[in-house]
């Protein structure tokens, strides 16, 4: 006869031992898993560097136009020391009445040319107009310049005779007219500055500041 009775399986019963197993192992990949995570966020961080200063500030430098220096202006050149061309001629200057008048010996010097090294030769390099008068028994001369200089000549000018003449204020009156006299080599050799004109005479018949008086007088008048 046939056994038909249902026997029970055999199940096995969790222990306590079993459960501390598995909480340990849930505890180690919890622990894994945090561990993982700050390794990659630590790789993240590395694989972003943050710009330094002077990167930052060199991006700030490109980012601005480029300043383009401004070129230096060229100093203004002095002007040069020249006068201007004379309008008058010599008889402009002194007729024969005004040197009759002077002295009746002296009369036109047709042959005349400026004396070397005088003030009628430097005169003559700054467009000046030169004369001369000749004393018909000795043949002694009268030379007489007139120059319209710029302000930079006139300036040398003055100074120059200041340095090497007395300054003489019967000429005229000062600022107006500025006067100096000197005798040289036994030529007298007196200057006048105005506001437009250098005048001057020199003559061995001029022993002092006074012999010139009159013929000055004449040419600044002619000048006006």
């Amino acid at each position: 006869m046939t056994d038909t009775r249902v026997y029970p399986l055999s199940v096995r019963t969790a222990t306590s031992s079993d459960g501390a197993a598995t909480r340990r192992r849930a505890g180690l990949m919890l622990a894994g898993g945090a561990l993982l995570a700050l390794l990659l966020a630590g790789c993240s961080a590395a694989d972003e560097p943050t710009p330094t200063q002077s990167a930052a500030a060199t991006s700030g430098a490109s980012a601005d136009p480029t300043t383009r220096a401004e070129p230096s202006s060229s100093p203004t050149p002095t002007p040069e020391a020249t006068g201007s061309p004379i309008a008058q001629i010599c008889g402009d200057l002194l007729t024969l009445q005004d040197v009759y008048d002077f002295n009746p010996n002296y009369g036109t010097a047709p042959d005349y040319s400026p004396t070397a090294d005088g003030l009628a030769e430097t005169a003559a390099t700054y467009n000046g107009l030169t004369c001369g008068w000749s004393n018909q028994t000795s043949g002694e001369l009268i030379e007489v310049s007139v120059v319209a200089p710029n302000a930079v000549l006139m300036t040398t000018l003055k100074q120059q005779a200041d340095a090497d003449s007395q300054a003489v204020p019967t000429y005229g009156t000062p600022p107006t007219v500025d006067g100096f006299f000197t005798n040289s080599g036994g030529v007298g050799q007196a200057q006048v500055f105005t506001g437009t004109y250098w005048v001057t005479l020199s003559t061995p018949a001029f022993g002092e500041p006074g012999d010139a008086e009159s013929l000055l007088s004449v040419i600044l008048a002619h000048l006006g």
